[in-house]
């Protein structure tokens, strides 16, 4: 039996063999639980504990195996946080960041399958980072601030900047420059174009404080 038979599926390199710029991105991104992986890393250095929590589902063997190939195609790294931390995190590179467009774009794409949450899926509310990420720093106008959205889940902060790509983290945000409280129902429908910002605000959807303008209000609320 040759050395590929004896190999578990899951930890064999695949390629499409071919000379296009879609397939090679498929050999580094298309398998299972990748792009999941770097939605997760994108919200900032991450443990493998932490990343198998937030990821349910996944075993922890291709969870390691995304991970180890993520690094060998260089979208992430692995590294030591210093005392008293003392602990491995994985952190995504230039290239692996890169990726926000694409997972943006997806969410889009994919926002009209949100119309019924099924008993069997779970949910973060740093899941709705980014696109929401996309819907305010579209109203931002070249603003710059950070933006902690509360929902019923949990909370998350986005980061948007007039001078560098948006960003996004998990849990709250230091000093933001605005506070937004709303339901996960106004979240999907803001993510998937059926509200704006300003329209969930005037009809009682979305509560702000701080920076109004920041989320395309005018200042001092609508």
């Amino acid at each position: 039996m040759s050395t590929l038979r004896r190999m578990p599926r899951e930890t064999r390199r695949r390629s499409y063999d071919q000379y296009c710029a879609a397939a090679r991105a498929l050999d580094a991104v298309g398998d299972r639980w990748t792009l999941l992986v770097v939605r997760e890393l994108l919200a900032g250095p991450r443990r493998y504990t932490d990343l198998h929590a937030d990821l349910p589902g996944v075993s922890t063997d291709v969870l390691a195996s995304r991970l180890k190939d993520m690094e060998l195609t260089g979208l992430a790294e692995r590294h030591r946080l210093p005392p008293p931390a003392a602990a491995h995190v994985y952190e995504l590179t230039e290239r692996g960041r890169a990726l926000l467009p694409v997972l943006d774009a997806l969410a889009v794409w994919g926002a009209p399958a949100l119309a019924e949450r099924r008993a069997t899926d779970a949910v973060r509310a740093h899941w709705f980072a980014i696109p929401l990420l996309g819907v305010l720093g579209a109203t931002a106008a070249g603003r710059s601030g950070t933006v902690e959205v509360r929902i019923d889940e949990g909370v998350f902060h986005l980061r948007l900047s007039a001078d560098a790509p948006p960003s996004y983290g998990d849990g709250p945000a230091d000093a933001p420059a605005a506070v937004l409280t709303l339901a996960t129902e106004t979240c999907t429908a803001l993510a998937g174009g059926e509200i704006t910002p300003a329209e969930a605000v005037r009809a009682g959807r979305i509560t702000v404080e701080g920076d109004a303008a920041l989320v395309g209000l005018p200042d001092g609320g609508p």
